[in-house]
């Protein structure tokens, strides 16, 4: 997933073939032309059926500038900035791809030091054409109340790409990220994710929303192993804290959390964001859909009967 999935679809949307060795040691092409079961599986199954040794993708023209949009508001008018947010994503171009963000600003000397600690909501969209027709597109959101600092403005793709990375150091903060799809975005909905996003255990935590549909959704979910195509948004609970002692805390909250989100959603998640995948088959079966994990099943009896490949979302054989 990423800023152009409403554009350009999914990554594995772009996926044109891969190079794979296989729990019996051969080297195999998979493409659409190309031992295609396999390549079926990739885009979706994960780590399940080799190693990938080599992408191929499908490229766009792009840049070298996009405009950002990146207003971040006082927290306590959350509420209002995400049914704007909402209305004005529901008529925006796929050109245009967004996400929401609860969020506390972080203690670092990106940011001013009067502003460290403050919560925050920030209607984040990137445009993917003309930096000057972005410029106007997204001015909507830039006048949703007054912002404690808006990074708004032309910006390198491939410094968007990596505007996150100051603030998720490896080896300085534990993570546990879960994730859930959700029917949709109704005042009661925005109501339950702002008291939510209030009892962060964690100022380090996100709490985010992605804007789907466009390209992304116009491919059916039986054409890649991925599934869930339907779904209007994915709501992240993306837990981040310095000390391992508050490890449980943080868990707990985000599991908590995540059940009581389910009532809004028709099951579902992102593998990339499952915690730790405790809920195991269940996990995968509800992200791929009953049909698609028992096409999974048979790729894995053909392809690693063993479960070599396990250490992993797994999807075991049936021996």
């Amino acid at each position: 997933m990423g800023w152009l999935m409403r554009k350009h679809g999914l990554s594995i949307d772009n996926l044109l073939s891969v190079d794979i060795v296989t729990a019996d040691g051969r080297f195999l092409v998979a493409s659409e032309s190309e031992n295609a079961d396999l390549f079926w599986g990739l885009r979706g199954g994960g780590g399940n059926f080799g190693v990938v040794t080599s992408f191929e993708f499908r490229l766009h023209p792009l840049g070298p500038l996009v405009m950002l949009c990146a207003p971040m508001y006082p927290a306590a008018i959350g509420g209002s900035v995400l049914r704007a947010w909402r209305d004005f994503m529901g008529g925006a171009p796929e050109d245009l791809g967004s996400a929401f963000l609860f969020w506390s600003i972080p203690a670092h000397p990106f940011f001013p030091p009067a502003l460290h600690g403050q919560p925050t909501v920030i209607p984040v969209a990137v445009y993917a054409g003309n930096v000057a027709e972005g410029e106007r597109l997204v001015q909507p959101l830039r006048g949703l109340g007054t912002p404690l600092i808006d990074l708004s403005g032309p910006i390198p793709w491939t410094a968007v790409q990596s505007m996150f990375d100051p603030f998720l150091p490896k080896g300085d903060f534990h993570y546990y990220w879960k994730s859930l799809y959700l029917d949709g975005l109704g005042d009661e909905v925005v109501d339950h994710l702002v008291k939510c996003a209030d009892s962060r255990p964690s100022p380090n935590s996100f709490v985010i929303l992605l804007q789907f549909g466009g390209a992304m959704s116009r491919v059916k979910p039986e054409d890649t192993a991925f599934g869930r195509r339907d779904m209007p948004y994915l709501l992240e609970l993306d837990s981040t804290w310095p000390d391992p002692k508050n490890s449980q805390r943080n868990i707990a909250w985000t599991r908590q959390m995540w059940a009581d989100t389910q009532r809004y959603s028709t099951g579902g998640l992102y593998l990339n964001f499952p915690g730790l995948g405790e809920e195991g088959e269940r996990l995968v079966r509800s992200a791929v859909g009953s049909a698609n994990y028992e096409q999974l099943v048979a790729l894995k009896n053909r392809y690693d009967p063993t479960n070599l490949f396990r250490v992993n979302l797994n999807i075991a054989p049936t021996a």
